[in-house]
């Protein structure tokens, strides 16, 4: 067994010495001429005062997207179990007080609307082609999705992101749970947009942990661009200590990766270590946050655009050659001892 107790010590002390390094805003856009009209629609207050099972088909037939793909209608049997499941559902007592509190988290949505208008205007500003999608809100009871996306309708499960002080969460592991605030939506959106291979050209041929790394790393620069000044802890879902932490032993971080050989592998089994949702990845450090390799995509990706002042945003994504883009990064953190390789 790995001794990583040398590892684990070195991060509570950082810990212990709290945030001292604010995130800087990512390189900021001229947007002033760019106007958009987005759709968007708060549906939170249709369903709780539907009174009858024919209002709820009647608002399902005019909102095809939320009954299909948010409520996801294919799961249930027939047309009858679906409408009667999600009918009780919203006669239920408890959603009133869903309702109350995510108008006290959102208000009337105004300030979620700007977030994403703010966003879709940066989007613009690298790709004007870009097609606004309609975006709707609404409460799920926990039923429904947490988030929708597609290229031209967004929802957003509102009860979801009511925070750690609302009377109703969704179940889920705390250390996922904590993403689950108002301040995780619109960035959630974007990340999931720069993942898209509408934007994220990826070799799908390259079946490598390096691979998933560097797309990861570019969906994640992609995001930074479109939310410019919205902390890096946010976008990539680590507390601020976890990512103080990840900064603090970043060469300690990568020596395990090159001491195990991650990048080059194939396996499904160091994908999940590395790449995939945990709480931590142990294989590193007992206080080494989740999904590493994807912050270590995330660095590389930065360290090739800071050394190419040259290539564009859309360049960037359009890059397919993983082992290309490492080796021009000239990403290369100083190799350290790695606890728990020590000879016998």
């Amino acid at each position: 067994m790995k001794n990583l107790g040398i590892f684990a010590v070195c991060w509570l002390i950082l810990f212990a010495c709290g945030d001292k390094n604010e995130d800087q805003c990512a390189f900021v856009p001229e947007t002033s001429s760019i106007k958009i009209d987005l759709p968007f629609e708060s549906l939170e207050d249709s369903l709780p005062v539907i009174s009858s099972k024919a209002e709820l088909v009647g608002f399902l037939d005019r909102h095809r997207g939320m009954r299909d793909l948010f409520f996801n209608r294919s799961a249930y049997p027939n047309d009858s179990v679906f409408i009667n499941a999600l009918y009780n559902l919203y006669v239920n007592p408890h959603i009133d007080t869903l309702l109350i509190e995510t108008h006290q988290v959102f208000g009337k949505g105004e300030e979620l609307k700007r977030q994403f208008e703010k966003a879709f205007i940066n989007l613009r500003y690298y790709y004007p082609q870009f097609k606004l999608p309609r975006v709707q809100t609404a409460i799920t009871g926990f039923e429904g999705s947490d988030l929708f996306l597609s290229d031209s309708l967004i929802i957003v499960g509102l009860d979801y992101f009511l925070g750690d002080k609302a009377r109703y969460r969704p179940k889920m592991y705390d250390y996922m749970l904590r993403r689950y605030n108002k301040d995780f939506i619109v960035p959630s959106v974007v990340l999931l947009t720069g993942i898209d291979s509408h934007f994220n050209r990826i070799n799908t041929d390259d079946k490598t942990v390096l691979a998933d790394m560097i797309a990861y790393g570019k969906a994640y620069y992609f995001t930074k661009q479109m939310l410019p000044c919205v902390s890096d802890s946010i976008l990539i879902g680590y507390t601020k200590k976890e990512m103080e932490g990840s900064k603090k032993y970043e060469s300690l971080i990568w020596s395990r990766f090159i001491e195990d050989e991650v990048l080059f592998t194939t396996s499904h089994i160091v994908k999940q270590k590395y790449i995939a949702e945990r709480p931590k990845t142990v294989e590193v450090g007992e206080d080494c946050p989740g999904r590493i390799g994807t912050w270590i995509g995330w660095q590389i990706v930065k360290k090739y655009m800071s050394s190419h002042p040259n290539v564009t945003l859309q360049q960037l994504m359009e890059m397919q050659n993983a082992p290309m883009l490492f080796k021009e990064s000239g990403y290369k953190p100083k190799i350290v001892k790695v606890p728990g390789k020590e000879k016998a």
